[in-house]
Formats: structure tokens, C-alpha cells, sequence
């Protein structure tokens, strides 16, 4: 009985928290659009789903993209808020006006087809990997052929960490076959047994098999305590300070509601 009474506490508790992170958005109305990195979006797009029933005067979009390209949309004043999985750079900030809000940390997870039998590889490895030093997996002593990587665009966020933490900044071969999201990531690494590539730790699933880099695999608590440490901020960011609409969802994407959607679709909420 004791249980059970805790539980419809805890639920009541919950749903008292939900609906006070609501009315952030009370008496407001109009359209607020998002671009940029997809990272974000499985998140962003639950909480918009929870915002617009509670508030129909209220309509939210969302695209993807990469960062590059939502915060040169965000810049131009083409949407409200850009998604970035980077921190903004110096002349991004000072050629908009960008400020930039921290919700949730992620990890990039490098990944291979679940048939390879690689589980963990040194930072050496993957460098040599990436760049094109070593071309088969028997060169690894593995088993499989010719080494197929799989990178993301120049405007990518996740790019830019995967180069600057993973490979630390070394030249990428040109033989990489380039995708646009995380999502045809995981479609390229699950379809070709020789590959590897990377994607948010938060988009890992089933399909793919994610490995371990100088023995630390990616996690929740490796990535928070720094082990993993090809890991990142995930950023909302704006031209000038947030208009009301804007500020009120990503004060939502903080609060205790949007730390519970953040932490169920994969991602680690930010502690301060």
C-alpha cells in the first residue's frame, strides 16, 4: 500500500511539474522555427508536440540541416532559434549577434555494422582509420575488407567534434563517403558491413553497434565525468537575446519537463 501510495505521489508530483513548465508559454502566441543541427530534433520535437496541445494559438517547426546551416539561418534572421552541436565561434557571434544556451551534453559515438567484430579501438587506430593510413581491416588484424568510412559535411557540428576531439584535427582521406544526418549515418554503417562512421550518442540504436575508443566506451556517466572524450554540448542559439516566444522553449528544454524528454530520447540533460 505504501508503494502504491508513493507512486500516485510521484505521478501527481510529475504531472504538477509538467503543467507548471506550460505556462511558461501562457499568454503567448505566433510561430517559433528551428533549424540546424539533427541532434536536437527527436527532443525538441516531443517537447513542441506537449507545447502546441497545451497552447494551440502557438505553432512550431522544425528542420534540420547541420549547424552550419542554422546558424547562418538564424543569422539572417530566417528562423528564431538554431541548433548547433557546437559552440558558436568567435565571428559567428560577433557577425550575428548569436547567443548561445546549453540544454543537454552528448557524446559522439563512432559506430560499425553490427556484424564487424570490432569493439574497441585506440585514438592511434581511428586516426589512421580516418585518415586513410590504413585501408582493411585486416591491417587491424580483423576480420573484414576494405575499410568504407562514413564522415558528415563541413557544416556539420557533429563533424566538427569528431574531427577536433576524435582525430584531433588530422586531414579526413578523401575516399569518405559523405551523408547528411545521423539518420543516414546509421542507414549507410547498417547497410555495408565494412564501414564505420560516427553519430550523436543520443541517435544510438539497435541497428549499428557502437565501439569503444582507447578502451572507455560511450555512456551517460563516461561522457558526463569527461572518460569518453570525444563528447559535446548541445546548443540552442539566437540573434540577440531571445524573442518571448523563444526564450519560453528553451527555458522548457531546461526545466525538470524538458530534462525528463531530453534524458527518454537519449541525450543527457546539462548540469549546471
Amino acid at each position: 500500500m505504501k508503494k502504491l501510495i508513493l507512486s500516485i505521489c510521484t505521478l501527481f508530483v510529475c504531472s504538477l511539474s509538467a503543467n507548471s513548465d506550460l505556462d511558461l508559454f501562457k499568454g503567448l502566441k505566433g510561430t517559433l522555427n528551428i533549424a540546424g543541427g539533427t541532434a536536437h530534433i527527436a527532443s525538441q520535437k516531443e517537447a513542441m508536440k506537449n507545447i502546441m496541445q497545451a497552447n494551440p494559438e502557438i505553432t512550431m517547426t522544425i528542420a534540420g540541416g547541420g549547424t552550419g546551416v542554422g546558424i547562418k539561418q538564424v543569422t539572417e534572421g530566417l528562423v528564431d532559434i538554431a541548433n548547433a552541436g557546437r559552440a558558436p565561434k568567435k565571428d559567428e557571434i560577433e557577425r550575428g549577434d548569436l547567443k548561445s544556451f546549453v540544454f543537454a551534453m552528448d557524446g559522439i559515438a563512432v559506430i560499425v555494422n553490427n556484424n564487424s567484430d570490432i569493439k574497441n579501438l585506440s585514438t592511434e587506430q581511428l586516426i589512421d582509420i580516418f585518415t586513410g593510413k590504413v585501408k582493411s581491416f585486416k591491417d587491424l588484424g580483423l576480420k573484414g575488407g576494405k575499410i568504407n568510412l562514413y564522415v558528415r559535411d563541413s557544416s556539420s557540428g557533429t563533424m566538427e567534434v569528431f574531427t577536433s576531439e576524435g582525430i584531433k584535427n588530422a586531414q579526413i582521406s578523401q575516399d569518405a563517403k559523405v551523408v547528411a544526418s545521423n539518420a543516414a549515418m546509421k542507414t549507410a554503417v547498417l547497410s555495408d558491413k565494412n564501414s564505420i562512421g560516427f553519430i550523436s550518442f543520443g541517435t544510438v540504436d539497435d541497428s549499428v553497434k557502437a565501439i569503444c575508443i582507447d578502451n572507455k566506451c560511450p555512456s551517460n556517466d563516461t561522457i558526463l565525468n569527461g572518460e569518453y572524450h570525444i563528447s559535446r554540448g548541445l546548443y540552442m542559439v539566437t540573434k540577440g537575446e531571445p524573442k518571448p516566444l523563444a526564450k519560453a522553449f528553451i527555458d522548457y528544454m531546461k526545466s525538470d519537463s524538458g530534462a525528463a524528454i531530453t534524458s527518454k530520447l537519449g541525450l543527457i540533460p546539462y548540469q549546471k
